[in-house]
């Protein structure tokens, strides 16, 4: 008799509990007040654009975008201009290890995505007896007759969100056979943010314009790329500008003013200290001694 091996399935991250789902349709004074919970919550712009509040950091959340809070983490919510305004709101309890990869995440979700978040809104709607308009509702009770498997649908759909963004974020050409661990991720993350500082030498980058190209907030950003590099973001880009002032110097006729411009220091004078602090000379000096 032929033998078969029951391959035991691995869940990457198990949602253990659903605690309440929202869609608001906000007007142009909606505020709703600080608040903190022990469970995860996801906010969804649908339609219109809104500022989540996260620790006391406001994060702009443009249509399409969708931020997570983490456990523990204060957290408000502000509609941003006059327009009607779809949010989106999913708190949930996940308890999984690779819930830790969301943390101050914010994305900008696919029509794929997209299609998730809308299935389980349809799916809540005929499976909850809930007031979806009211951002205090803190307890879904089951319709009378919710539809057939509603609750499991809920979850694997929520499950399957998760899982689709952390593949799109971390999938290669290669492929992802195994998920990333947190010390790969922040190399990874390091990384992009290191492709974006060089291609960027000659132009003037905030950590506000890094957090907005790479979809992290600005605590999460700084953090993990000190972690990764032992420098701060505007460190490590400060001193691709003095790299990049050094091969100026050596290979051309340019002035100390004309290199500050191009590298987009402020003034000369604080290209000069820059320079100086991190090379022990000044540009002079420099152009002196790899001249001779």
């Amino acid at each position: 008799m032929k033998k078969y091996f029951k391959h035991k399935i691995k869940s990457l991250l198990l949602v253990n509990k659903i605690v309440v789902i929202h869609y608001l349709e906000l007007n142009e004074y909606f505020h709703h007040a600080e608040e903190t919970h022990d469970f995860w919550e996801l906010v969804c712009a649908v339609k219109g654009d809104v500022i989540c509040t996260a620790d006391g950091v406001d994060v702009e959340l443009k249509e399409g975008n969708t931020y997570f809070h983490k456990p523990n983490e204060a957290h408000a919510l502000t509609a941003l201009g006059t327009e009607s305004t779809g949010v989106f709101v999913l708190s949930f309890e996940c308890l999984s290890e690779a819930m830790r990869f969301f943390t101050d995440k914010k994305v900008k979700l696919n029509q794929r995505q997209m299609k998730y978040i809308r299935e389980i809104i349809e799916t809540a709607k005929r499976t909850y007896d809930i007031t979806f308009y009211n951002l205090d509702t803190d307890i879904m009770h089951l319709l009378p007759q919710p539809t057939l498997g509603g609750e499991q649908l809920i979850k694997n759909h929520v499950e399957t969100l998760l899982i689709d963004i952390m593949r799109s974020m971390t999938e290669t050409e290669d492929g992802n056979d195994v998920f990333l661990q947190e010390t790969e991720i922040n190399n990874k993350l390091a990384e992009d943010i290191i492709k974006i500082l060089k291609a960027n030498v000659y132009s003037r980058l905030t950590i506000d314009d890094i957090s907005h190209a790479i979809n992290y907030s600005k605590a999460y950003v700084f953090r993990q790329f000190k972690v990764a590099t032992n420098k701060s973001v505007m460190e490590y880009y400060l001193e691709l500008k003095i790299k990049a002032a050094k091969d100026m110097l050596k290979k051309s006729e340019f002035t100390v003013k004309e290199i500050s411009e191009k590298l987009c220091f402020d003034t000369p004078n604080y290209f000069s200290k820059t320079f100086k602090k991190l090379t022990k000379e000044t540009p002079t000096e420099y152009k002196k001694r790899v001249s001779l």
